[in-house]
């Protein structure tokens, strides 16, 4: 535990776009200190010399250097995370990962297993749970003011194009990116993990529309499954969506009533019918992450640097622990081992269902 009286201090590394608004959120939290910096490219390039840190080029580099270090927060691709976590739990250090904590059940388990030994916090970076609405569907379901749940469709319809994808970059690979639900809708599955729990009985259609020549990986899929604890759900999912983000929601049919959150990034309540409850007025939710040509999730890291110094000064718990991150992965991973069970032939959907 970190004393009150000492701020906690932060390495970030990864400096692309998220990277810079964990440095950014941590200069702005009072009880954070941001002590060094790390990545592959130079300062310049990257855009980062207004940081008065240590600057270093790898992660090695970094936990041997003579500075004293509480949590490193990693913003690289998405299949450096787990064995980038694992380096910085074994110097016992406590560790912010991005989503997803791994690109396998496996490689997550190795993380929780190297924060247990360490005796280290591991926080997955899951920040739609702060959006207004999803506290609000939250206590909802808890509550079990829906009464039992009988369907969720879960609707994510996002752009990412060439001007997302870069030739020679790590978006778009089997490798580091791991696939379009790993990056861009692991957010919307966790929301749905956090509200209903596990699925099974998998089945699911996928398709490659407009990503031939830009990813390694299909761009759209309808996933259904049923509910361990019970009803039943849908995933659909594209990033073929022209120019734009159209949407991101949730609508759930329950015993006493419906609700839908919508908007491009699951941001707004645009129903709720739900017998003698009045639906309260929620605060405003945060605009999304810009960046440039495309949109990103809630612009809420800030709520993530404060539960982490909340919890390592023993005031709370980690909003998203572990054990959830790897529930998340755990999921996707179950849902594309349908896929790659058959070769995905491009521009054609194929149906798969899970034995």
């Amino acid at each position: 535990m970190i004393a009150e009286d000492k701020k906690v201090k932060f390495a970030v590394v990864g400096c692309g776009h998220i990277g810079k608004r964990h440095a950014e959120m941590i200069i702005g939290n009072e009880e954070g200190e941001l002590v060094a910096l790390c990545d592959t490219g130079s300062k310049e390039d990257l855009g980062i010399e207004k940081y008065n840190v240590p600057f270093f080029n790898s992660l090695e580099e970094l936990i041997a250097a003579d500075i004293e270090i509480d949590v490193v927060n990693i913003c690289t691709p998405n299949g450096l995370h787990s064995d980038q976590a694992s380096l910085v739990l074994d110097k016992n250090m406590h560790v912010v990962v991005e989503k997803p904590i791994g690109l396998s059940r496996a490689k997550c388990e190795k993380v929780i297993h190297k924060a247990l030994t360490n005796n280290k916090q591991v926080f997955a970076v899951m920040q739609n749970r702060y959006s207004p609405p999803s506290v609000w569907i939250k206590e909802l379901i808890e509550n079990k003011t829906l009464g039992d749940i009988y369907m969720v469709q879960l609707n994510c319809y996002w752009n990412r194009d060439s001007r997302y994808y870069k030739a020679g970059g790590w978006k778009g690979t089997q490798e580091l990116d791991g696939g379009t639900l790993y990056t861009q809708f692991s957010h919307f599955i966790d929301i749905m993990y956090w509200l209903f729990g596990d699925i099974d009985n998998i089945q699911a259609k996928f398709g490659d529309f407009t990503h031939t020549d830009l990813t390694d990986f299909e761009d759209s899929g309808f996933v259904s499954f049923d509910f361990v604890d019970g009803g039943m759900g849908c995933l659909n999912y594209s990033t073929a969506v022209a120019d734009q983000n159209l949407e991101s929601s949730i609508t759930i049919i329950g015993e006493k009533g419906s609700v839908k959150i919508g908007g491009q990034y699951m941001n707004e309540v645009e129903v709720c019918n739900i017998k003698g409850y009045e639906m309260p007025e929620l605060p405003a939710a945060n605009p999304p992450n810009d960046y440039g040509p495309y949109k990103g999730s809630a612009a809420n890291h800030h709520y993530i640097i404060e539960n982490v110094i909340d919890t390592l000064k023993g005031r709370t718990t980690a909003t998203t622990n572990a054990l959830e991150g790897l529930k998340v992965v755990e999921i996707i991973e179950r849902i594309y081992q349908l896929r790659d069970s058959k070769l995905l032939t491009r521009n054609r959907n194929i149906a798969i269902k899970e034995i």
